[in-house]
């Protein structure tokens, strides 16, 4: 489980990923995962370097949004069998520990990630792939997409990289339940309508749809963008009179910025505004 050879230590858009595409054009930072042949699976070295540009994206502040998709036809069909889950069989309990919160450290990752993350789904979306589409903002999906949390399917428990906390705070606790239960595909209809996805469209639609929705979020105000992910996670485990303190104190900070000065000229002079992220 080494950390990969190429670190991110350049802006992102001159970053040359070993383990996915990267392309980053006006703003928008567009993840492929890459291993179309095998509908895209992790390897112990695509999570490290998953895990690594997320934190990177702190860093880089012409990156506003960012959307992650697979190629050939699918998302991700989760942690490679041969790669990551027979060495798995073989290791001792601090090896296992070790790979575990590794792959934690992704979610985390994403969630600590300043911008707002679109996930483009098409076809399978399963496992470890499933939860990184779940720990992405908003999720749009292809038609035929279909997502599943399969770790009951190999002897495991569902609460993997945070799926018990995560997942029912987007579809519900039932609805959770019966998917980490069951290990079940549940459809893009169903995903739509539970509040997975945001919605449908059609598969050669979904990434330039979701490229779209992460401009449109680009083209906002950067630090108030930041301060909402902020406060919808923050949010979580806070009593309602805490959330509204928390939310005076964040709102006040986003109106010492440039861009609230910015949004009230242009309102005065009846035009549309330009932020500019500061």
């Amino acid at each position: 489980m080494s950390r990969p050879a190429n670190p991110v230590t350049v802006p992102l858009a001159d970053y040359s990923p070993q383990h996915f595409l990267l392309a980053v054009v006006e703003g928008v930072a567009t993840v492929t995962l890459n291993r179309p042949e095998r509908k895209n699976p992790l390897t112990f070295e695509s999570y490290r370097e998953l895990t690594d540009f997320f934190r990177a994206c702190a860093f880089d502040d012409a990156v506003k949004s960012i959307v992650v998709t697979g190629a050939g036809g699918n998302f991700s069909s989760g942690g490679d069998v041969f790669e990551i889950i027979g060495p798995l069989v073989k290791m001792d309990t601090k090896g296992l520990t070790a790979f575990t919160r590794m792959t934690g450290d992704l979610v985390k990752a994403m969630r600590a990630c300043p911008q707002p993350i679109v996930a483009a789904v098409e076809g399978i979306c399963a496992g470890a792939g499933a939860i990184i589409a779940m720990a992405s903002d908003m999720r749009l999906a292809a038609s035929a997409a279909k997502v599943a949390f399969l770790f009951n399917k190999v002897g495991l428990a569902g609460c993997d990289m945070g799926a018990c906390a995560i997942l029912p705070r987007i579809i519900g606790q039932s609805r959770a339940s019966e998917l980490l239960y069951t290990g079940r595909f549940m459809t893009a209809e169903e995903g739509e309508r539970w509040g997975f996805f945001n919605r449908i469209v059609t598969p050669e639609q979904v990434l330039p749809q979701a490229q779209l929705l992460a401009k449109q979020v680009a083209e906002g105000p950067t630090f108030g963008n930041t301060m909402t992910k902020r406060m919808l996670a923050m949010e979580w485990a806070m009593s309602v009179e805490e959330a509204i303190e928390a939310e005076a104190v964040a709102q006040a900070l986003c109106m010492t910025t440039a861009d609230f000065e910015r949004a009230f000229q242009a309102f005065a002079n009846k035009v549309k505004p330009v932020f500019r992220g500061d």
